[in-house]
């Protein structure tokens, strides 16, 4: 009885999480509200990876993620526990538009990822012969999948390369900017993936997925948004984790871990901290190698993931100049399929999408750019002024739009995505049995389970939780000093 008191009043330890971003601090967001002692150590001088803001015409916007999906709980429910609540704001239109075949074109509804249900409501979008494809699958024989396939070549051998290049191409593209012909279904599509397992053409297994979605009767807007910014998001998480007694240390890069008797050593530059367990948040090169020593399989597995590059380019017009053209009205933006040869991917137009940026600058109309993708990311060495130039020329073309802009910010992500090319869930699992070898130690991001907003987060919480179990369970581990030598 006496020992099982003290162990309930023992802190249980202290984690140090490396890397600050949404993942890093979702992780220890949920460490401290279990009552583990955490440091946070961030190798840059800010906190958020890819979640960011920054001014544009004296505009608060977001320079990297800009929506969070909330049909997925993670997300939202992290945003509320820090006090967000009330700055969660769904987009003000979700009307997008393909501008494809030398036209802006309604983004065609009732599809999975771009994988249509129902070929009727693709007239507008694909050639009557890619039409007629699709109307040939029926007669198909079956096409296997195996233990996982990629989406662009099933989709491609089902109802033809035009629904790719036209549809799955710039709808997964935006997501991962990756090439859907080596993206793995099983891993990017899940539910896609699941559905074809069970047979039949793959038009029903769309239509089984969009029964089983109406079946679930889930309330509420797709996509949220935050009041100036999702890019606020990792502020708040932070001061969340301040105050319930964590540490957060910026501008601190980790040079090396090592295994201890009683647990781990954290060398960074300046000083080596003792830990319990360990969070490693980083993205996989960089996890990579500090699993080097401790555990070479994984360090080797994590060195394997590549990863895309891209730039955003936000630009800010007066809006008494851009009232004529009507191809911005109404609209949240547009795809673009890279078949069709242009240099841009996407663009929103982020004074429709979001009332809070219409509201922050009613004088100004906000829109931006995405340009690079995996395989073609000769763009991002061009430039501010050239990244600018080219995503004019471009909007031009789609839109008619010749106005100059008043002002412009160009962020480049180098290897801001990780991609999921097919094995790679095999790959996770591989990862994740070599870092279970390791005492209290777990992994967490954007590698490892999806890269939106939401999985990271899921894949922090997680590895906290697992992290949280093991030091608990384990005496000697359960220390709860949390010192630091070598300072």
């Amino acid at each position: 009885m006496q020992r099982s008191q003290q162990r309930a009043e023992t802190p249980p330890g202290h984690v140090v999480v490396i890397g600050g971003g949404i993942a890093g601090l979702a992780a220890a967001h949920r460490l401290v509200t279990t009552g583990v002692r955490v440091t946070l150590l961030e190798a840059t001088d800010r906190l958020g990876g890819k979640l960011m803001t920054g001014e544009v015409a004296g505009v608060q916007v977001d320079l990297g993620a800009e929506s969070m999906l909330a049909r997925r709980p993670e997300a939202v429910a992290l945003a509320e526990a820090v006090g967000l609540a009330d700055r969660l704001q769904p987009p003000a239109t979700a009307t997008a538009s393909l501008w494809t075949r030398d036209a802006l074109r309604p983004m065609p509804k009732g599809h999975v990822m771009g994988v249509p249900g129902d070929p009727a409501v693709l007239g507008e979008v694909l050639s009557p012969e890619g039409l007629a494809r699709i109307a040939e699958e029926r007669d198909l024989t079956p096409t296997p999948v195996g233990e996982d396939v990629a989406v662009g070549a099933y989709v491609a051998d089902r109802l033809g390369r035009e629904v790719v290049d036209r549809l799955v191409e710039p709808l997964l593209g935006g997501v991962y900017a990756g090439d859907a012909y080596r993206i793995s279904m099983r891993a990017a599509v899940p539910q896609l993936f699941e559905a074809v397992k069970e047979g039949g053409p793959l038009l029903e297994a769309v239509g089984r997925i969009q029964e089983r979605a109406a079946a679930r009767q889930q309330a509420g807007p797709v996509f949220q948004g935050i009041e100036g910014g999702i890019g606020t998001l990792p502020a708040a998480v932070g001061d969340a984790v301040r105050a319930g007694g964590g540490d957060i240390i910026t501008e601190t890069p980790v040079l090396g871990l090592t295994r201890t008797e009683t647990g781990w050593a954290v060398r960074t530059d300046a000083r080596t901290i003792a830990a319990d367990g360990i969070v490693l948040a980083t993205p996989a090169w960089s996890a990579g190698t500090l699993l080097a020593a401790e555990s070479p399989a994984a360090s080797a597995e994590l060195s394997g993931v590549e990863y895309a590059s891209m730039a955003l380019v936000t630009l800010a017009f007066r809006r008494t100049d851009i009232e004529a053209y009507s191809a911005l009205r109404g609209r949240s933006g547009f795809l673009v399929p890279p078949v069709d040869g242009h240099t841009i991917k996407a663009s929103t137009f982020s004074s429709n999408k979001w009332q809070w940026v219409a509201d922050a600058a009613p004088g100004l109309f906000v829109l931006r750019t995405s340009v690079g993708r995996y395989g073609e990311e000769d763009h991002l060495h061009r430039e501010d002024e050239e990244l600018v130039s080219v995503s004019l020329r471009d909007l031009a073309a789609a839109t008619g739009l010749t106005a100059r802009p008043v002002d412009s910010e160009v962020t480049r992500w180098i290897g801001g995505l990780p991609q999921y090319p097919v094995g790679h869930l095999t790959r996770v699992a591989r990862i994740r049995d070599e870092v279970a070898k390791l005492p209290a130690l777990r992994v967490c991001g954007a590698v490892y389970d999806g890269v939106g907003i939401p999985a990271c987060i899921a894949s922090a919480h997680r590895a906290a939780d697992e992290i949280t179990r093991e030091i608990i369970a384990t005496p000697t581990l359960v220390r709860g000093t949390g010192s630091e030598a070598g300072q």
